[in-house]
């Protein structure tokens, strides 16, 4: 690491241009190399009629979409030593009628009303301490974030009650939807680091507390997420705000589908639920895929469940881009779900042979590749019932796969490459670039702090 100038006019300290020769020279370094291998080509494959499904033409429940994506910056409000960071987080939900958008297709001209039909949408706003920086009442970054995730949670969603995120995470920790659990462990306690403490769900108070029976610290019900585990108080919290736009995403989602089963249960089955990224989650959080399994079959036992991930980015979408190239080898209006084997020979790196399932400790979901009866290709993850599942995926371990797959099809747009709309609306709307939107969110927060 160099050294960063800070005074005067000295230059900072810069790399070495032709250090890298010693370790193209140095023969550990080629041997290590030698040892490694690529994911098998893509040229060699040759899909069976058995493993290529076409899209079945069947009857479509689906009429209304509503789509979930998050923006994300990190900005500085103190940026002499030592500097400090706070970030801003954007949600966004996007829900509109597949109605609204086949009658605006068929549009000579589209009306600026037509399209507000299409934009109209619900934002969600966090700011996260993330270096250096404490809430008013607490001493450590640590539990400023539980504090100011424990908030966030709390606030009414809702005008006309006092409707909230912490109820419906109560709901679908203790599986209150089905057959309510009196427990929930919290893997370690964030004072006193004691391991798999239990929360009582009558015991949770107004604020989703309870105290630990070993230090009689505060537990919320958040640390469920083990969040805490992951920030250093010197370092930071940048090492989260992955993982903490990729859960609130997912319990956005989990508190609409409580919302509409309070309300109108028979609406579920009339609802494609899409969200931004793959079904699944990571990190400190991955131990949520569990109750979101849990939760997604049930809701498919029980009610119609359309859920879809769509993953826009990665080693997935790469492998479907080359393995379309061919018209032949993958035609339009079918799609195909790529097993272990498949996964770890050509996808990931692995034993094909003796892996365990792809992604069991994160993923609720399978990976579906799909090619479009217009052409386009999506990477689409479907929840599974079972990690197992990925190991010998048939159609029939999906419900309503076809249904979805119809309705994402029917929803691409040419905004982008293989965009489809409701994902590509809800990302200009709630995305947060690094200029103006990090600039001016960095001269708000600076000025907001004193």
């Amino acid at each position: 690491m160099g050294y960063a100038a800070r005074h005067g006019k000295r230059p900072m300290e810069l790399a070495s241009k032709s250090a890298h020769s010693h370790v193209i020279n140095d023969p550990e370094v080629r041997a290590y190399l030698e040892q490694c291998r690529l994911p098998q080509d893509v040229g060699d494959i040759q899909l069976s009629e058995k493993e290529l499904h076409p899209l079945k033409d069947l009857p479509n429940p689906i009429q209304q979409v509503i789509a979930i994506d998050g923006g994300v910056t990190e900005v500085p409000v103190k940026k002499g030593f030592p500097s400090s960071t706070v970030t801003f987080f954007q949600f966004g939900v996007n829900m509109f009628s597949l109605t609204d958008l086949d009658h605006i297709g068929k549009q000579p001209f589209i009306s600026p009303d037509e399209i507000a039909k299409l934009k109209a949408i619900q934002r969600v706003k966090l700011v996260l301490p993330t270096k250096n920086v404490s809430l008013k009442g607490n001493k450590t970054l640590t539990d400023s974030i539980r504090r100011t995730l424990s908030d966030f949670f709390l606030a009414p969603r809702d005008e006309d009650s006092k409707v909230n995120y912490a109820e419906s995470l109560r709901w679908f920790l203790f599986r209150e939807y089905d057959k309510p659990q009196e427990t929930y462990d919290i893997s370690r306690c964030p004072t006193c680091e004691a391991k798999d403490v239990p929360i009582r769900r009558e015991k949770l108070d107004k604020y989703f507390r309870v105290r630990c029976p070993e230090c009689r610290g505060d537990l919320y019900l958040i640390d469920a997420f083990r969040l805490h585990e992951a920030v250093d108080d010197e370092l930071g919290a940048g090492g989260i705000v992955g993982y903490v736009t990729n859960l609130i995403e997912q319990m956005i989602l989990v508190h609409y589908i409580r919302v509409i089963l309070k309300i109108q249960p028979k609406s579920l089955g009339k609802v494609l639920f899409l969200k931004d990224g793959p079904l699944a989650f990571f990190g400190q959080t991955a131990n949520m895929h569990r109750p979101m399994r849990d939760l997604c079959t049930y809701l498919e036992e029980n009610h119609d469940l359309f859920l879809a991930g769509l993953t826009k980015s990665g080693a997935f979408v790469e492998h479907l881009m080359e393995l379309t190239m061919d018209k032949d080898k993958f035609p339009e209006g079918h799609y195909f779900i790529p097993d272990n084997k498949y996964i770890y020979s050509y996808i990931q790196p692995g034993d094909p042979m003796v892996a365990k399932p792809f992604a069991s400790t994160s993923y609720y979901s399978c990976n579906v590749f799909f090619r479009s009866p217009d052409g386009g290709m999506h990477v689409v993850t479907l929840p599974s019932r079972e990690p197992i599942v990925v190991k010998a995926p048939n159609p029939e371990d999906f419900k309503n796969i076809d249904a979805i797959l119809s309705a994402v099809g029917r929803l691409r747009c040419d905004m982008y490459d293989n965009a489809l709309l409701p994902i590509a609306l809800v990302n200009k709307l709630v995305s947060l670039s690094n200029h103006p939107s990090s600039v001016l969110l960095q001269r708000f927060a600076t000025g907001a702090l004193g």
